[in-house]
């Protein structure tokens, strides 16, 4: 069933009211009587060197949060009246030049504002410095650091206004607090935020889903190209490279009106599934037989072949495309790994390394709810991983070899922990908060020693092995106990990667002969984005991920 939006305003003010609330705990007592003032600029309009043309325009997250307004150039104003826990709310948009209206779109009147967005009143942004000397004059102004990261409401109050700097007018400007309040506010969405999120995961499943359908008519020969001197039509398209399958996933976003995608999509076949971040999706699909190291671009990164001997097929590989839709300025994260030649089938160890990514997946799921701490679902993939791998025969266990088997299961499993080596496969966490930014609120979802395991400047673990090896810990971006209202990725990936394995190639516990036959497939990951309720945890993601639908639709047979 699709998402019902809500049809009432983004409720920009409680946004406000929240992080102020936040914000005030974090005060000196002796400033918590005075009154409170965010000042924010929003983002502007980003152009292409020597274009005159506009780059894709995304308003910066903590402004839309306050204010719900995506208007390139805005400004916004907050106080906070302690004396009776109320908040005001002043937005400032463009007022537009003659020149200004010749090449760009309107933007919208103070009054048209007014009615669009949750606040209480809309001027043009030139009134914004009036309205800081009019502060009260104990009152403390709230602005985000100045790092490069944000918006410098400071240097954009000076540019509209020269005479009126912020800081000239006599208020205290502190960057130490407000960051911190927005990010612990954040980090719980209310019902709007979730629907938002939700219709994101909604388009963004569809979106992959495509993609598979479209790999499975290829493989039944129902799509047709009309041989005549004209453009292949979208029905006409195939995948038979990373960039034709990012281009279907976006096209299905964009048509159900997803016009931006929350992050650069990742598109990898092949081996390149081993680089997390992979940005390239420019290489074809392998096609076989093909000569070993044959290129025709130029010798980067991978070969790329466009021209196929006759009676060649798409060798067996995997697809991995991780990606999702931004809705509204919420964002969805998806990856689904999928098998590409080979009849639309996983090949047996394809299949295996799947299998066991799915397990770990579905063991982190029936985890989640509110108190359980991240560390621990970390640590869970681990062990999953392990015991998988002692399953297939690319652990093992070393004293077998020297004619005795002196270790237990359990035994074996916690020393293989405890070497780390599990981390060579599997070098990244499990997964992160996510919202308004894919990577959504870092300093509120890693403060500093909220860790379980291996919390740096703390004591290490104790000498039982509890929480396997330092280096699972060591990248993740979620270390705290899961809260209700939080939104998390679970994205569980194996990779085999020839730089993160080459330091473990002479472990007592790999069986190198037994990896060679699993290297070839690359990299698999499944990814989906999961609300912590008050009781447990909703999968949002609707694209299903078991091995037999996704064999299924990828051969076409449904």
């Amino acid at each position: 069933m699709a998402t019902t939006l809500p049809t009432a305003k983004y409720p920009a003010n409680d946004h406000v009211l929240r992080t102020f609330t936040t914000l005030t705990l974090a005060l000196h007592p002796s400033q918590c009587d005075k009154p409170q003032v965010i000042v924010l600029a929003g983002s502007e309009t980003p152009y292409r060197n020597d274009t005159d043309r506009e780059l894709p325009f995304r308003q910066e997250s903590n402004f839309f949060y306050l204010s719900g307004c995506a208007v390139p150039g805005s400004f916004f104003l907050a106080t906070y009246h302690p004396e009776s826990a109320t908040v005001s709310t002043q937005l400032y948009v463009p007022k537009p030049t003659f020149e200004d209206l010749m090449w760009s779109p309107a933007p919208p009147t103070p009054s048209e504002a007014r009615a669009a967005y949750d606040v209480d009143a809309v001027f043009h942004n030139v009134e914004l410095a009036n309205h800081l000397e009019s502060l009260p004059d104990d009152a403390l102004v709230h602005i985000l650091p100045r790092t490069g990261e944000f918006p410098d409401a400071r240097s954009y109050v000076g540019k509209y206004s020269p005479d009126h700097p912020l800081g000239n007018t006599g208020n205290a400007v502190t960057e130490q607090h407000l960051l911190p309040a927005l990010q612990q506010t954040r980090l719980i969405k209310d019902s709007f935020e979730i629907a938002l999120i939700r219709k994101a995961n909604e388009i963004s499943s569809r979106a992959h889903e495509v993609v598979m359908r479209v790999l499975g008519l290829a493989v039944q020969g129902k799509i047709k190209q009309d041989s005549n001197n004209r453009p292949l039509l979208p029905a006409e398209w195939l995948i038979e490279t990373e960039a034709e399958a990012e281009a279907i996933f976006v096209a299905s976003c964009r048509r159900e009106g997803a016009y931006h995608q929350a992050y650069l999509p990742i598109v990898a076949a092949n081996d390149r599934a081993a680089t997390l971040h992979y940005c390239c999706n420019d290489k074809a699909f392998s096609w076989g037989p093909v000569a070993d190291k044959r290129t025709h671009n130029g010798g980067h990164l991978a070969s790329f072949v466009p021209e196929r001997e006759c009676g060649s097929v798409l060798a067996p590989q995997v697809l991995l495309i991780d990606a999702g839709c931004e809705w509204e300025c919420y964002s969805s994260d998806i990856t689904r790994t999928t098998p590409v030649g080979n009849g639309g089938k996983f090949t047996s160890e394809a299949r295996a390394i799947y299998d066991l990514v799915l397990e770990m997946q579905q063991e982190s799921l029936a985890m989640l709810h509110p108190g359980v701490h991240w560390d621990d679902v970390q640590l869970r993939c681990h062990e999953v991983l392990v015991d998988g791998f002692l399953r297939l025969g690319i652990f093992r266990n070393p004293e077998v070899s020297h004619g005795a088997d002196l270790n237990s299961q359990d035994n074996l499993r916690t020393n293989i922990l405890a070497s780390g080596l599990s981390a060579a496969f599997f070098p990244h966490g499990v997964g992160h908060s996510l919202g308004m930014d894919v990577h959504d609120v870092p300093t509120a979802s890693k403060p500093p020693k909220t860790g379980k395991y291996f919390v740096p400047g703390s004591n290490p673990s104790d000498s039982t092995g509890a929480g396997g090896h330092e280096s699972f810990y060591r990248l993740l971006r979620l270390r705290l106990s899961l809260l209700a209202g939080m939104v998390v990725t679970v994205e569980p990936g194996i990779y085999f990667s020839s730089h993160l394995l080459a330091p473990h190639r002479n472990s007592v516990y790999l069986d190198t002969t037994v990896l060679a036959r699993y290297e070839s497939v690359g990299g698999i990951r499944i990814e989906d984005d999961v609300l912590i309720t008050e009781n447990g945890a909703e999968n949002l993601t609707t694209v299903r991920s078991e091995t037999a639908w996704i064999e299924t639709v990828c051969a076409g047979e449904v």
